[in-house]
């Protein structure tokens, strides 16, 4: 059996109790090496396998879950945050299904949700944002024409960007081109969630400026909108003058 499991976003207590008990019990594990907290691997056994998957193309990683399978071991592939976003899992998923190996997903916390809670942020305030676009700069890894920054800006909703701290030159322009005004705030989280998290708040025309002076470069978050600035509408659902389903109106 094969168990892919979400780290969570940095921190080693993040880890989902289900993801740790797979994690204690498995056999082999094979771990993104680049991204995931190494402190995690202590919860494992003893005698457990260990493999970096940083240093691995995808046929060697089947080919060590090949042979754990023919062993009768457990495995779990431990992936960054949760793996169903830039995790790459639907190419093992399909590479297992053609070998009849079984699988399951435990899920994870991803690092745009530790990243909104070090921010203390709510990315969708009412008749601010009820919108997240979770998305990407185009780099070396190219992006649908359709998907562009500039297509996404337009909507001026949340935006959480990953894998993109290398580029903010382009993306701030596209960002700006889009529709995004350049006092819109940004927050960069470095490693959200880690001992050494650290965060820094901008705007949109400041954002390469502020990158570039700190020297960031990877395992950092981009959050764009007005969700991080001030002024918003209060919440209905807990209005005294809103009924639910669950109270009347008292005002």
């Amino acid at each position: 059996m094969v168990h892919f499991v979400g780290a969570g976003s940095g921190a080693v207590d993040l880890i989902t109790v289900r993801g740790a008990k797979l994690l204690a019990e498995a056999d082999v594990v094979i771990y993104a090496g680049s991204l995931v907290n190494p402190e995690l691997l202590k919860g494992t056994k003893a005698d457990c396998r260990i493999y970096d998957s940083a240093k691995m193309t995808l046929e060697e990683v089947i080919e060590v879950i090949q042979a754990a399978e023919t062993a009768g071991k457990t495995t779990v592939r431990l992936h960054t945050g949760d793996s169903s976003i830039y995790g790459a899992v639907r190419e093992q998923f399909d590479e297992l299904e053609r070998l009849n190996i079984d699988y399951d997903v435990c899920p994870g916390v991803s690092s745009f949700c530790g990243a909104a809670s070090s921010l203390r942020a709510e990315y969708t305030l009412p008749d601010v944002s009820q919108t997240v676009i979770i998305t990407r700069t185009a780099g070396r890894t190219p992006v649908p024409e359709r998907e562009s920054i500039r297509a996404l800006a337009a909507h001026q909703a949340t935006m959480v960007l990953f894998l993109s701290t290398s580029l903010t030159q382009k993306l701030q322009e596209d960002l700006l081109a889009g529709g995004y005004p350049g006092n819109t705030p940004v927050a960069v989280v470095f490693k959200a969630t880690w001992p050494e998290e650290k965060i820094f708040r901008c705007t949109v025309d400041t954002l390469h400026q502020t990158v570039t002076e700190n020297g960031l470069t990877k395992t950092s978050l981009i959050i764009v909108g007005n969700c991080m600035g001030d002024e918003y509408m209060r919440s209905l659902l807990y209005h005294p003058s809103f009924t639910t389903e669950f109270r009347e109106a008292t005002q």
